[in-house]
């Protein structure tokens, strides 16, 4: 079946058998092999004193003068995979081909496309030609679609302003991808959520325009490994009372970023029809501000029987996340994992390209990072520290849902959250951004699909 897409885009890739240019990616040491480059080629590479940089781009001439293909330089170390992510920029539009690419063609047509990717809703439709590259025949042109499609569809979902992408419209997506797929596909919704055992997210969403919600999809075969994802859609974080500043809250519209990443990967599973029992679930509100919005003191039995005490209004996500992972942990899945853009702490810690994890399972902690090294899509173990569980104590309840003092605030939000998962085979939290601050060869600033390709390397081959 076709890979999904939120946003129509057309794939920026052509059949193999089509006419197309040659491309030539070289590192600065094959610019003198006589096997890599002709004798004429490299007399005029010399000429134009080419030199094979990162990312450097020599268009060749042919005998009659017309353009007859193009160098790609890699650089001296060649690290780079995704540096065919600015081709889209560098090259004249039209149909080329890989010619010779010495490292992983896979992961250079994934980069190529990423970095094509164009947010354009909102935006007159480009008259301009497109830059394409054919698929080798001996490449899975299936896999790299589908991986292309997934990094978009958490592109376009996170890039949509809130005006756009409300609990409803998130819904909407959401059902849209169940369909698409055939997986069943439900919602509980504003007062039922109180009635169906979810305290915590009405009380963070009641007081949004748009109700809130708890969407659920299941998709695969009953019987074989259960894999449950849960991801949070705080569609837009006001902060509550607790209001954040107009710069905090200027990237809000992202805090959905773990719901529209869980999709993303939920896509991937689908359409490679993986042998498992997939459930995803999402909590979805906006954290908004009105008469009936939760407070700073309030106290709230969450889905588990936990009573939480509110110390921010800022710390919400966790709070749907509690009454979601609860929920998802009944099932008694085999893997258990959650996607949230849950902490600045995590950000202060490592950046915003290495997704940091939590989890207490070392085989699945190593499965992660070898499938984030090999794919470039890098990820991060962090402790769950006992020793810091302490602060979530709070006199008044079993919990605070945000610990006074703020130091290891990504560690003491897992350590939140796990104390709503104890069934689960295995489980891993996830504290991911959701967002490039800047351009990059693999795409350019926005919205960003994180460490979903690792985790799914690692389910389709553990």
């Amino acid at each position: 079946m076709p890979s999904f897409q939120f946003i129509e885009h057309p794939f920026p890739f052509c059949e193999p058998g089509e006419a197309s240019n040659p491309l030539y990616a070289v590192a600065p040491s094959d610019l003198e092999n006589p096997d890599i480059l002709p004798e004429n080629v490299g007399n005029f590479v010399r000429s134009a004193k080419f030199s094979a940089r990162e990312g450097e781009l020599l268009l060749l001439p042919g005998a009659d003068g017309a353009l007859a293909g193009a160098l790609l330089g890699l650089g001296s170390r060649a690290e780079n995979p995704f540096v065919t992510g600015r081709l889209s920029k560098l090259l004249p539009a039209g149909d080329w081909h890989l010619a010779r690419y010495p490292g992983d063609r896979t992961q250079a047509l994934i980069g190529f496309a990423a970095g094509s990717y164009r947010f354009e809703r909102y935006l007159k439709p480009s008259a301009a030609a497109p830059v394409r590259l054919a698929i080798p025949e001996d490449c899975d042109a299936d896999a790299i679609k589908r991986n292309v499609a997934a990094i978009r569809l958490a592109r376009d979902l996170i890039n949509t302003p809130a005006n756009d992408m409300q609990p409803d419209h998130l819904e909407q997506a959401f059902g849209a991808l169940a369909c698409h797929y055939g997986a069943d596909f439900s919602a509980v919704r504003g007062g039922d959520l109180l009635t169906s055992g979810f305290p915590l997210i009405h009380a963070v969403g009641r007081a949004g325009e748009k109700a809130p919600r708890l969407m659920e999809m299941r998709w695969g075969r009953k019987g074989a490994k259960s894999i449950t994802l849960v991801g949070k859609g705080v569609c837009f974080d006001t902060g509550g009372l607790d209001i954040k500043s107009a710069a905090g809250m200027g990237l809000m519209k992202k805090d959905m970023g773990g719901a529209a990443n869980v999709m993303a990967l939920a896509l991937m599973i689908m359409d490679a029809g993986l042998d498992v029992d997939l459930r995803v679930i999402v909590p979805s509100v906006e954290n908004a501000i009105a008469g009936n919005a939760f407070r700073p003191g309030d106290i709230y039995h969450s889905r588990k029987g936990l009573t939480v005490q509110i110390d921010n209004t800022d710390a919400e996500g966790r709070l749907i996340l509690a009454d979601a992972l609860a929920y998802a942990d009944e099932e008694q899945p085999d893997l258990l994992i959650d996607m949230a853009t849950l902490t600045g702490a995590a950000r202060v810690a490592l950046g915003p390209e290495v997704m940091p994890f939590y989890t207490d399972s070392d085989a699945l902690s190593d499965a992660l990072h070898q499938a984030g090294e090999r794919l470039s899509d890098p990820v991060w173990r962090m402790p769950l520290y006992p020793g810091y569980d302490a602060k979530l104590k709070t006199g008044l309840a079993d919990l605070t849902n945000a610990p006074a003092g703020g130091m290891a605030g990504s560690i003491t939000a897992a350590l939140f959250l796990k104390r709503f998962v104890d069934r689960a085979g295995t489980w891993a939290h996830f504290d991911i951004y959701g967002h490039a601050p800047a351009d990059r060869d693999f795409g350019p600033a926005g919205g960003e699909a994180q460490a979903i390709r690792a985790i799914f390397e690692t389910i389709r081959t553990v």
